[in-house]
């Protein structure tokens, strides 16, 4: 058995007590609405009923939606031709939230389905069997079920760290900032 003494314990847990309690969760309730748009057009019609893997973004601007995800997020779905409807449901996303040089990742699984702006089911953007959707067409999606996912882990932070302090810029750069590489 290895014997630590308390202090060097007790220090290792402090320096890893920041990172679990630092670490941040995107978190929507059940039943929460967020506006969105797809990100190419879409269309569908009796030869093409279904298109799988749709990709949609947040839409930004005002609208009725009970929520809002971060502006740097795309999710994915699929959606179907229903009538005079398009039934679009979304099971993937992956967003960016930006805060000055540093970034959180959030990526994992959605379940949510698309309404209307006025609440009715599906997305109005039929006329004679034949839907187009344009990315200019916002409505909004519904979760079936809460949504909470971890931050990921950022590699292009470590990198991008590691570059401010070879470039001077950090406090565990070996080569003072205005002082030349003494190996050259």
């Amino acid at each position: 058995m290895i014997k630590i003494p308390i202090l060097a314990a007790a220090g290792l847990a402090l320096l890893i007590m920041p990172f679990v309690a630092s670490a941040a969760t995107l978190t929507l309730p059940a039943d929460a609405s967020v506006a969105v748009h797809v990100i190419d057009e879409l269309t569908l019609d009796d030869e093409t009923p279904r298109q799988d893997d749709i990709l949609l973004s947040p839409a930004g601007g005002d609208s009725p939606a009970s929520h809002a995800l971060p502006e740097y997020c795309v999710l994915v779905g699929n959606a179907r031709l229903d009538g005079e409807r398009v039934r679009i449901t979304a099971q993937a996303l992956t967003c960016i939230e930006a805060k000055g040089e540093e970034s959180e990742i959030f990526s994992g699984e959605i379940s949510a389905a698309a309404y209307e702006m006025d609440g009715s089911y599906g997305v109005d953007a039929c006329d004679d069997g034949r839907c187009e959707l344009t990315p200019e067409h916002v409505f909004q999606l519904k979760l079936a079920s809460a949504l909470d996912i971890e931050q990921q882990d950022n590699p292009a932070a470590r990198i991008n760290e590691q570059r401010r302090q070879a470039e001077g810029a950090g406090i565990a750069n070996p080569i003072p900032a205005g002082r030349p590489d003494p190996d050259q």
